[in-house]
């Protein structure tokens, strides 16, 4: 079903996260669609020029109660498109993620509000690898328990995010680091698609109850990414390889000094280290409405015309 079918669209969406790359999409997609939006924003200023006659900007941050509760308020679906994972000042991942997320579910309860969407992340578990795939797990428990009607996404690593990371300082600097050998095949998924599945999961009914994993169409190494943006936009410059073993003892040394670093410097070992692959053509073939982007088509479309 697409939004334009829906029965019952939301009048109201609250979104935490709404100023991040995936959430700036998905604001711009429900405005599109009429639907209000209010963003629950740490920085006010940072998002001020979000805010038209179809968005809101309240300030607050989700470990704050008080503030999630009246940035939920009235609304009829709420989505969590936040992660402090990566964010210098966001607080650890159990405050924001787990507690943030714990505070946005009880608000949402407690106001009524109908829909919840959670955006998780792929091979988010009890076991998993990754610290911030553990937390997710817990919040996905939180969620299911709750008497919320629900539906999870989980996204594989975030093609967007990479380019910045690894592939855009060629543009800027013509050079990069790659964390460890870059030989591991990973899917990377385009914002823009987690963005229409979120939207999908707030117009169709048929979408709650579900988890759903999405990823994009190719799984690469992170040499193969940095290749092929090479490729796409005539960029050239330095590779720089930081050995696993390094990698290992900045997890440890950073710890107490930059806890943020060492939490990326530890998911970059995961990333080389672990099978991160996933075959989306299942979720595809169920949702032919979100057409996956490829890393061709996001690299066209973001760095047209800057090389």
């Amino acid at each position: 079903m697409s939004a334009s079918q829906a029965k019952e669209p939301p009048r109201l969406v609250a979104v935490a996260g709404g100023t991040g790359t995936l959430g700036g999409h998905l604001v711009r997609r429900l405005t599109e669609h009429g639907v209000m939006v209010r963003i629950l924003a740490r920085d006010v200023d940072r998002a001020r020029h979000l805010q038209s006659e179809s968005v809101e900007v309240v300030g607050g941050d989700v470990r704050d109660r008080s503030a999630v509760e009246a940035a939920v308020a009235g609304a009829d679906a709420v989505v969590s498109a936040f992660s402090a994972f990566g964010r210098p000042q966001g607080g650890d991942l159990r405050s924001a993620d787990l507690q943030g997320n714990i505070n946005l579910i009880r608000a949402a309860e407690k106001t009524a509000s109908g829909h919840f969407v959670l955006v998780s992340l792929h091979g988010a578990g009890p076991d998993s690898p990754l610290e911030l795939g553990r937390i997710k797990h817990q919040v996905e428990q939180v969620l299911t328990a709750s008497n919320l009607t629900w539906t999870i996404i989980r996204p594989t690593a975030s093609m967007e995010v990479w380019a910045t990371l690894i592939a855009a300082p060629l543009l800027q600097d013509h050079k990069t680091r790659i964390f460890g050998r870059g030989d591991n095949p990973i899917n990377f998924v385009s914002a823009r698609d987690v963005a229409a599945f979120v939207e999908l999961a707030l117009f169709d009914p048929e979408l709650r109850g579900q988890a759903i994993d999405v990823g994009g169409p190719d799984n690469l190494s992170v040499n193969q990414f940095v290749h092929r943006f090479e490729e796409l936009t005539g960029a050239t410059g330095k590779e720089q390889h930081i050995p696993l073993a390094m990698l290992r003892a900045m997890s440890v040394i950073l710890r107490p000094f930059n806890a943020s670093m060492a939490r990326q410097v530890k998911a970059a070992i995961v990333m080389d280290t672990t099978d991160m692959a996933f075959d989306a053509g299942a979720t595809a073939r169920r949702y032919p409405v979100v057409h996956p982007t490829s890393l061709g088509e996001a690299v066209q479309r973001d760095y047209a015309g800057v090389a």
